[in-house]
């Protein structure tokens, strides 16, 4: 019989593995409430760290709490539990993402428990990668992990990673005129004072990765926006990056978790099988973008991720936010 899950150590540890996940800007915009007596854990979305120029509906808001919910269910299944999972249980309370049943008698997943020792290593890597190809079936897997989750991934032709690549440099030059964007970024991504005590957000300077020496098409995005990095250095990227959309049938918060599990799943997926990645979603947050970088020979209808996928340095940690401040206990 699988042991009901009730302790708080082991709570804050899924919760600890939980806040492991990628968020925009790294503003970690969830919180958790485990509901002692029931078995209940709650993740509700921290409005507070919501990101209204840059991500005015919460898209990518819910995307990064579905990768937070990702990490807790393979958690969950590396410890031996299979929560029961709800989306959006209360829709008179739009705050509460998802809600887990740690009391569940369900087997625990073994594809996701063979996940975690990935969610601690996982890390965006915006330095150039290796300009070589990928293995079909290491692409193959990365598609399997994406439909899983209910979503797609689709490996663009080059015509169509070149206009990626195009439309990630137009919203470059739309944030640099859009003061409110620019004033949001410099918020969370931190050019200076790095390594200020007590900073548990955001993105570090040594995170940004150098700036990209030559060519056109940027495939990740550029943190320093315009600012003054005294050190910074400057490399070449690679000539043909290996970009993957990610994408739903729909555009609804519940598909926006779908979607951020999926993205999950796969960047756990990747580092499993020794790659790489950084995301973007610059020629998302821009609906006329959007529409443009949707691959016309695939069914998927909503882009909500543009990963790029290599072989190449591991990125650097991002800082974290103590479990303290994430997890209520009643």
């Amino acid at each position: 019989m699988i042991r009901q899950l009730v302790d708080v150590s082991d709570v804050t540890a899924l919760v600890t593995d939980a806040a492991a996940a990628p968020s925009l800007h790294n503003a970690q915009p969830w919180k958790f409430r485990f509901l002692r007596e029931r078995g209940v854990l709650r993740l509700y979305a921290d409005l507070e760290r919501a990101l209204p120029r840059t991500d005015p509906d919460n898209r990518n808001l819910h995307l990064g709490c579905g990768a937070a919910l990702l990490n807790l269910r393979v958690a969950a299944a590396a410890s031996g539990r299979g929560p029961s999972v709800r989306l959006l249980p209360d829709r008179a309370d739009p705050a509460l993402l998802a809600e887990l049943d740690l009391h569940a008698h369900t087997p625990a997943d073994a594809a996701l428990a063979e996940l975690h020792p990935a969610i601690s290593r996982r890390h965006s890597s915006r330095h150039p990668f290796r300009d070589e190809q990928l293995p079909d079936g290491l692409t193959d897997r990365l598609c399997e992990a994406a439909r899983g989750e209910g979503a797609e991934l689709v490996f663009p032709g080059p015509w169509h990673v070149a206009s990626i690549l195009e439309l990630v440099e137009d919203a470059e030059g739309r944030e640099a005129v859009d003061l409110g964007v620019r004033d949001e970024m410099a918020h969370w991504a931190h050019a200076t004072s790095t390594d200020a005590p007590g900073t548990s957000d955001g993105i570090p300077a040594e995170a940004f990765g150098p700036r990209q020496h030559g060519g056109a098409g940027f495939p990740v995005r550029d943190f320093a926006a315009g600012r003054k990095m005294p050190g910074r250095s400057w490399a070449a990227f690679e000539k043909n990056p290996h970009i993957a959309l990610l994408g739903t049938v729909y555009d609804r918060p519940e598909d926006w978790l779908r979607a951020g599990q999926a993205l999950e799943r796969v960047l756990l997926r990747a580092t499993a099988d020794g790659l790489v990645a950084s995301v973007t979603s610059q020629p998302l947050e821009w609906p006329e973008l959007r529409w443009a970088a949707r691959d016309p020979v695939s069914d998927m209808a909503y882009v909500q991720m543009v990963i790029r996928v290599g072989h190449g340095p591991e990125g650097r940690p991002s800082p974290r936010r103590p479990v303290a401040d994430l997890l209520d206990v009643e």
